[in-house]
């Protein structure tokens, strides 16, 4: 079975083995690279409880990494969120401002502000990242076509701030790494081929040498199980989302 939290083990490791460091997104920006890095990322979406699993294995193994956390209820969980950064871990913000006022600019960077106030009354938010919310028509980042999120304290936005053309970006979106046909915006434009069909061929071209020196690793807890019974659980749930993300990206694009 992929997407099992035995396999986010083995590839860690495996990626350690290969002398990789695991940086998060603030201190990726923060220090020049000279050397094979990881900036390991999660995208909260939904199921905190999933996160903190991850971000004890990745403290076990002494490596950090950067959750963004939505701020929906069912996300937007205080302790859990204080558990993962007394792990050593980054917590930043997933926003999805423009999807919730659906399109109101005014609205949504207020919106932003009061979100990015929560967070950060829990930690001190650095950086974002847009959430895709393929129900939606709006992508959220067009927000910053209006305002500046650095005037907001921020120091990065990964699609825009980190230059895909030297970064390997590899996503589980959808859980699936193959992923083209139900991604709607978590995507970049790169030169590199990271279109994996299981998570043992991304440990395969790491051990043949055919990834990239700086690659960003966008990982979704939520899809990761600690258990046959979640495992095909999360498989189901996944089979009627990703149907029916198909049939919205068709009506969108």
């Amino acid at each position: 079975m992929d997407f099992t939290l035995t396999i986010y083990q083995k590839l860690l490791k495996a990626l350690q083995s290969e002398s990789y460091d695991f940086l998060t997104v603030e201190v990726y920006f923060s220090q020049s690279q000279n050397h094979p890095v990881i900036i390991l990322r999660h995208d909260v979406d939904r199921k905190p409880l999933n996160s903190l699993r991850m971000a004890k294995i990745e403290n076990e193994l002494h490596i950090r990494s950067t959750y963004y956390f939505r701020t929906i209820p069912k996300t937007f969980k205080p302790e859990i969120i204080k558990k993962i950064a007394e792990l050593g871990h980054e917590i930043a913000y997933h926003y999805e401002n423009l999807a919730e006022t659906n399109g109101n600019f005014e609205l949504a960077i207020v919106d932003f502000k009061e979100n990015l106030g929560k967070l950060r009354s829990i930690y001190p938010i650095k950086n974002i990242a847009m959430h895709g919310r393929p129900t939606s028509k709006w992508d959220s980042r067009l927000l910053w076509d209006k305002y500046d999120y650095k005037k907001y304290g921020i120091l990065s936005e990964p699609y825009f701030d980190i230059d895909f053309n030297k970064v390997q970006y590899i996503t589980d979106a959808g859980r699936s790494w193959d992923n083209a046909k139900i991604n709607l915006r978590d995507k970049v434009d790169s030169p590199f081929k990271s279109d994996f069909k299981h998570t043992n061929d991304i440990i395969e071209a790491l051990n043949e040498g055919k990834l990239s020196d700086q690659i960003m690793l966008n990982i979704h807890p939520e899809h990761w199980a600690d258990s046959q019974a979640e495992w095909y659980k999360i498989w189901i749930i996944r089979k009627v989302k990703n149907s029916i993300k198909k049939i919205i990206i068709r009506k969108i694009i």
